[in-house]
């Protein structure tokens, strides 16, 4: 690299993923541009576990609400409530937390720059340019950088402008209300507790929710299914569970990736983290964390490939994800096209929750973000309480 850049680093989105990224190099003395386009929040739950908490020096204070159960309902209407035990899931609100870390990184000595980028091309001597506008009609500006990050969510341009096949990453279609709690709570509300229903009438392939948000709360629902109505599915939703006159706040609607892309980087300068990269995990639809971790480790490549000059580096960011979440992923997919096949299967699904075992290895396994290595035997009988209920054996019913 013999020409001067402008920046070392251009990370382009500024969600979790992308400020966490940008936040690190900064502090690490690189000069790094967040280019982020304003006034997009992303429909999401807002769970997060108490580990990111800790792995991002996150203060409590962002949390809008601790839930310390998650009842999940089945076809039938059957309720299984699973207590958290010690823990909690904190809430966070999508447009405060990831405002606030954006500001981090800027305090940090990132330059935060508004904008929405148009195209990444490489330029000579290794660097890349970054096209954006500042907003619609504005004129087209470019920067010269090192290397991209590109945490521009699940249709990344980057992605798919550096990345071969990034376009076909398959998506679940998320769509959310946020709602204001009114003081006088006239259905079945608990501002502890995380509702997840697993009905084919309000998702054919995925799940619907309600989550505490404090004074608010979201309530939603996803499918893969192009075709299906997720507006008009909401609406009978509240409906459904007494909630069709409550406020009004917000309503966003958003593809949300389901499995991570095979390569991340361009063999040059360009690697992609958190939606980008596909890290939502399959049947949770769980994120935030993920894209967290995706954007830390996306950040120490790109750090090493400006050391060292040896593009090899940007490969370390998915090597390193995929060793340490690729486990999870794959499990979480299987249950996820095992259990969410029809009703039915839905029913044996919500019925096995109910049991103490799945319930304790479920929430450790979630709080700590990786499977739980201890008590073997518990693993052994879930394996089987598992197939039982597959196939609808009553011998392991308990």
């Amino acid at each position: 690299m013999t020409q001067e850049a402008e920046y070392d680093v251009v990370v382009v989105g500024g969600g979790p993923s992308g400020a966490t990224a940008a936040h690190d190099l900064a502090c690490e003395g690189y000069k790094v541009m967040l280019l982020d386009k304003a006034g997009r929040i992303k429909p999401c739950g807002g769970a997060i576990p108490p580990r990111l908490l800790k792995d991002f020096d996150i203060p409590h204070n962002l949390l809008v609400a601790h839930a310390h159960s998650a009842r999940i309902i089945a076809p039938s209407n059957k309720k299984v409530t699973m207590p958290v035990g010690d823990g909690f899931v904190g809430m966070v609100d999508r447009d405060e937390f990831d405002e606030w870390l954006r500001n981090r990184a800027n305090e940090a000595g990132a330059h935060r720059v508004t904008g929405r980028c148009e195209k990444v091309e490489d330029k000579q001597f290794g660097l890349a340019i970054v096209s954006f506008r500042s907003g619609r009609g504005a004129d087209l500006q470019t920067v010269t950088t090192k290397a991209v990050i590109g945490a521009d969510g699940a249709r990344s341009k980057v992605a798919q402008q550096c990345l071969k096949n990034a376009e076909r990453v398959p998506c679940v279609y998320a769509y959310h209300e946020v709602v204001k709690v009114p003081e006088k709570v006239d259905a079945d509300y608990e501002e502890d507790r995380c509702d997840v229903y697993y009905q084919g009438h309000l998702s054919p392939d995925f799940y619907a929710w309600v989550f505490p948000h404090g004074k608010h709360m979201s309530i939603g629902l996803g499918s893969a299914n192009k075709g299906f109505p997720l507006r008009e599915t909401t609406r009978m939703m509240r409906e459904q569970t007494g909630f069709s006159h409550w406020e009004t706040v917000r309503k966003e609607g958003a593809p949300i990736p389901l499995k991570p892309l095979k390569r991340w980087d361009n063999g040059k300068n360009v690697v992609v983290a958190g939606d980008a990269a596909g890290v939502v995990a399959p049947s949770s639809g769980e994120g935030i964390y993920y894209a967290m971790t995706a954007g830390r480790m996306s950040a120490t490549a790109v750090s090493q490939f400006l050391q060292t000059g040896d593009a090899k580096a940007l490969k370390l960011a998915r090597k390193s994800f995929m060793k340490a979440h690729g486990k999870v992923f794959w499990i979480l997919g299987i249950m996820q096209y095992f259990w969410y096949k029809n009703d039915k299967r839905r029913e044996r699904f919500v019925k096995m929750c109910d049991d103490p075992d799945v319930q304790r290895l479920t929430w450790e396994a979630y709080m700590n973000k990786e499977l739980v290595k201890r008590d073997p035997m518990a693993h052994v009988k879930i394996f089987f309480k598992d197939l039982g209920h597959l196939f609808g054996l009553k011998a392991v019913e308990r």
